[in-house]
């Protein structure tokens, strides 16, 4: 009896200390976990993050994290540290007596912004004692300022975005800029060598063998030349031409054979530097392929794939690279694929350029010879300038001389002839391509993450530092016409060029394309005087204008093929 008793007691003392409120008995609430945000916290990579939710009528509890069915915390808040990038989910939950409750957090580690720097330029430079040259850094944009700082042999010498070097003394430097925030600090230098005025010429050539026709020009001039003012004299066959004036030599012959062709330069100093150049001369028919029934309309090789960088360079999305493009061979199979299937291949900003190859020659007829296949529309031309060659030499390789087909805009004053850009490879990923050109004028290849997201927009397969493209420039007509930058247009120009919407030339249309004729007859040397071909066996098509149209990006020729037009009736 008397343990019925005490077990009566027990009941009665445990329904006494539950809450008792018009007769409803409740019992005491489990534990809640309060967060406060949307359970998805964000750190940097190598740092640490304190996650530290408020918790209710969590008297007595006890703490559980687990990630992956690991415990890796039992306090009330946690302390994680960000090792790798990615996503790390964590279970979290709070128990006492009263009962328990959980939750899933996501904890995102995300790299750091530390801010990449480049020195706009190459990575050396000579300059002659007594000059100066402002140099200017860049740094990737990102959400957290950063500083700039160079250093000229390690010591501090100035702040912010550019720095005046004054060579005043004869020797090797080495320039840094270094950019700092919150999340470290990136750096790029530049070797300057400062020497005396005629140890600083240099001149290069694009080659020193030359193949042409006999009573054709040849034109034979540096690519680089530091010193204007340095004499040059020609010989051809051992025999004085022409001496001290300027540094193009126009060789013209109607003797077959090779001919050998001598340039010294005259320095200063009485020294001299002497370059060797051989012109072979052929007859024009001497290497023409007929067409036969087999021959195909249509290019059937690519043999120089060579763009300028641009929004559909190296993009996966719908330019048709997949990451193998890393030689040129390899760029070159790339895009005749995308010919053959009629789909676009996008030369980039100015001077990228791919040349084709035809199963025999085209002949120079009545009218349109060549036809070439572009994308635009009445609002959106993006002209490319049209280069023919014939395979002088026989060898099947587009090594010799090219000739600029005419369009309205030759011999204008705002066309630009031999004018030339040089590209220099980003610093870091996601990353603009700054680029200067032969007229001192500098600027970039804007990079369109939300628009095209691949690390760069520099050739994969061009392996070098920087790369220079030559051609001719026509003067942009792109204009906003919303005046808030939403709109774009890039009107025609009016007959001669690639992807570009002419109501003189447009010949046809290819489902999106506009195919555009060009005329053999319309071909010209570098001195703007008509050539007489009988036919061509290389087609070049160059992008013609350095100018951008805000957030559609870059001007850009873009072509879907080319074709002989009389095989193609």
């Amino acid at each position: 009896m008397k343990r019925v008793l005490e077990f009566l007691f027990l009941c009665v003392a445990a329904v006494a200390s539950s809450c008792n409120s018009d007769e409803v008995i409740t019992l005491p609430p489990a534990p809640k976990i309060v967060l406060n945000s949307d359970g998805i916290y964000s750190v940097k990579c190598g740092y640490e993050i304190r996650i530290a939710p408020e918790y209710r009528d969590a008297d007595d509890a006890t703490y559980s994290w687990v990630i992956e069915g690991e415990t890796v915390c039992t306090e009330r808040a946690y302390v994680h540290y960000g090792a790798e990038v990615g996503s790390v989910y964590v279970t979290l939950t709070v128990a006492n007596d009263n009962g328990s409750d959980s939750c899933e957090l996501r904890i995102d580690v995300v790299q750091r912004e530390i801010p990449t720097i480049a020195i706009f330029g190459a990575s050396s430079r000579c300059m002659v004692v007594g000059s100066s040259e402002l140099f200017t850094a860049t740094v990737r944009e990102c959400s957290i300022p950063s500083t700039i700082k160079w250093q000229l042999a390690g010591e501090d010498v100035g702040e912010g975005e550019t720095y005046l070097f004054n060579a005043e003394n004869i020797g090797t430097y080495e320039l840094c800029a270094i950019a700092t925030n919150a999340d470290g600090e990136s750096s790029d230098s530049v070797v300057i060598e400062v020497v005396e005025r005629d140890e600083s010429f240099v001149w290069e050539f694009e080659k020193t063998e030359y193949h042409s026709v006999v009573g054709r020009k040849v034109r034979i001039a540096p690519t680089i030349l530091s010193d204007p003012d340095v004499a040059i004299s020609w010989q051809v066959d051992d025999a004085l031409t022409i001496a001290g004036e300027g540094s193009t030599f126009s060789f013209v012959s109607e003797v077959t054979g090779e001919h050998r062709v001598t340039a010294t330069a005259h320095l200063a100093n009485g020294e001299s530097r002497v370059q060797e150049f051989s012109v072979m001369l052929y007859d024009e028919m001497a290497h023409y392929r007929s067409a036969t029934p087999t021959s195909a309309a249509d290019c059937t090789a690519v043999l120089d794939y060579t763009p300028a960088p641009g929004q559909f360079i190296g993009d996966y999305k719908t330019a048709g690279f997949d990451g193998t493009e890393v030689t040129q061979d390899s760029a070159n199979t790339r895009a005749m694929q995308r010919l053959a299937e009629h789909k676009f291949v996008s030369l980039g900003a100015f001077g990228g350029y791919i040349v084709l190859g035809f199963d025999h020659s085209i002949l120079n007829g009545a009218g349109y010879d060549i036809a070439i296949i572009g994308n635009s529309f009445e609002s959106s031309c993006e002209p490319g300038v049209v280069w023919v060659m014939q395979d002088e030499n026989g060898n099947g390789k587009a090594d010799d001389t090219w000739y600029e087909l005419r369009g309205s805009e030759s011999g204008l004053d705002s066309t630009i002839q031999e004018y030339a850009v040089t590209y220099y490879r980003p610093a870091g990923s996601e990353m603009p391509v700054m680029w200067e050109d032969s007229l001192g004028g500098r600027g970039e290849v804007e990079y369109l993450k939300s628009f095209h997201d691949q690390p760069s927009y520099y050739p994969t397969w061009i392996s070098g530092e920087s790369y220079t493209l030559r051609g001719t420039r026509l003067e942009a007509r792109n204009y906003d016409a919303s005046g808030n930058g939403s709109m774009w247009i890039q009107p025609p120009y009016d007959w001669g060029y690639a992807d570009n919407y002419s109501s003189t030339d447009i010949i046809s249309e290819e489902g999106d394309g506009k195919v555009n004729g060009f005329d053999i007859s319309n071909a010209m040397d570098f001195e703007g005087e008509s050539v007489a071909l009988n036919h061509v066996d290389f087609v070049k098509v160059q992008c013609a204008v350095q100018a951008t149209s805000g957030w559609v990006g870059e001007l850009s020729t873009e072509i879907l093929g080319a074709y002989d037009i009389y095989l193609a009736d």
